[in-house]
Order: structure tokens, then sequence, then C-alpha cells
């Protein structure tokens, strides 16, 4: 793992700042063949619409499994495109093994994605917050199981997500380790609930069973998402290598808006090697 406690640079833009500041549209992705399914949640007591895209040569490879890589916001006009289509390129290029994508579609984001806070500021950002628990039920409960019954999978499975996706990736870590064995959570919203995340952190790494995980960690130049992050890679260098193999990637040349397709096939192919 890389020196953790990087000094980042003073003057940068506050968060809400920063995040409103980088709103430029990213490039447009050419569309990957899937295919969606709609699976009933009984955790999120809703609907929730599913996207899959499978590796090239799954059907002609009739006996072969293969890893899964899931994804929140997952949806064809969130990340899922550009997700799909750098692991057709890292599968190409022969830097990963294939592998299925599930994406998932936003319904409630915020609600979805974050833990429970204290703070009155950060309930005020979205009507509902406060509901990963029952969205990392869906996954552990409904979708892992109705992909496994669906698609030839074996047991390794990934996920991915960026901001409060990587918030809600880096949660799942810590409080259901075996639910993933890769974990990339890039410019992970870490600030959520004054940063009680990873005032937590240390008691539920030492708590994290022994075997073949990984944690792909990176931060931008948002200010107060590179100091949580490093606080936190600080930590797991405690844990490394017996625990889980982690690794933090201090990116300050990126911004909030740019780090997932400046660091995410790098973390990727890292990953999925």
């Amino acid at each position: 793992m890389r020196p953790l406690l990087r000094a980042v640079a003073a003057g940068w833009p506050l968060l809400a700042a920063a995040l409103h500041a980088q709103t430029a549209p990213p490039p447009a992705d050419a569309l990957p063949t899937y295919t969606p399914f709609t699976l009933p949640s009984h955790a999120l007591g809703e609907d929730r619409v599913v996207n899959v895209h499978l590796p090239e040569g799954y059907a002609a490879e009739g006996g072969r499994r293969f890893p899964v890589l899931y994804m929140p916001d997952g949806g064809l006009d969130e990340d899922f495109p550009h997700v799909v289509n750098t692991v057709d390129s890292l599968v190409a290029l022969g830097r990963i093994r294939p592998v299925i994508v599930v994406g998932v579609p936003n319904t409630e984001r915020r609600r979805d994605l974050t833990g429970p806070t204290r703070l009155a500021s950060d309930s005020a950002i979205a009507p509902r917050v406060g509901g990963s628990a029952a969205f990392r039920a869906f996954f552990g409960k409904e979708l892992i199981p109705a992909i496994d019954g669906r698609y030839r999978t074996t047991g390794e499975r990934a996920i991915v997500g960026e901001s409060l996706a990587g918030l809600f990736i880096v949660e799942t870590l810590l409080r259901e380790p075996a639910l993933f064995t890769h974990y990339v959570a890039l410019d992970p919203s870490l600030w959520w609930n004054a940063g009680a995340l990873v005032d937590s952190a240390a008691s539920a790494l030492a708590r994290l069973p022994r075997g073949p995980r990984t944690l792909e960690l990176s931060s931008s130049s948002v200010d107060e998402i590179a100091t949580a992050t490093a606080r936190l890679a600080a930590l797991l260098d405690r844990v490394s290598g017996r625990r889980l193999r982690a690794r933090y990637t201090p990116r300050p040349d990126l911004t909030h808006a740019t780090i997932f397709r400046g660091e995410g096939p790098s973390a990727l192919a890292r990953a999925l090697r």
C-alpha cells in the first residue's frame, strides 16, 4: 500500500461548492448490450429494475462460471454504460477476467446509499435518508440469490461505486464484509454523519474475518472527502495483508466529477485481475 497520510493542499473548495461546480456532463458512452429484469423487493418494499451485461462468449461457453461485478448507480442514464464499456475494454486487453456486470438503477438514491445520521444538514438532502441497511439486505437476500439463480456465477463478487455509492461500499465492508470479495470505493462520501463511519472503523476492521478480500480506495481533490478517506486508509494499514488486501490511491489531480473515469479503470484492473 502507498503511504497513506498525504497532505491535502489548503484552500480547496468546500464540499458543497465543489460538487456544485463540478457539473459538466461526462462524455457520452455507447449503450452496451444488456438484459433488464424486474425484481420485487421485500427488503425495500418496491420493485427494482436490474440491468445485466454478460461477457462475450457467455452463451458459447456453456459450462463456464463467471465472477460478478455489482454496482449501485446502475441505470442506463447513470454509471452502467461507462462501467460496462470499461470492463469490456479491460477484458479485451487481457487486464481482467471476463465478468458479469449487474447494475441497479436508483429509485431513491440518497435513501438507499446513506446510513443513519444525527445531523439535520444531512437529513435535509432528501425526503428520506438512512436506508443503507435495507439496501444491503436487498443485495444479500434478494439480488445476489436472484443473479446466482439466473446466471452461471462463481462465489467471487465485486462491487464498485463513487461518492454516496462509495460510502455504501465502505459501510458494507465494515458491516457485512462477507457479502463481497472485492470492494472498489471511489471518492466515498465519508463526511456523512460527521465522519462517524470512519470513527467506528477501527473496531470493525479488527473483527474482519480472514479471507481473500480486497479494497480499492481512492479520493479526489475535494478536501472533506480526501481527509476522511486518508483517515480510513491509515486504519487500513493495521489490517492490510492479514484480513484484507487494501490499497489507497490519492488522486488530487482529479475532481469529484472525474474520478470515476480517471481512476476507475485502474482500480477495476487491480481488483479483478
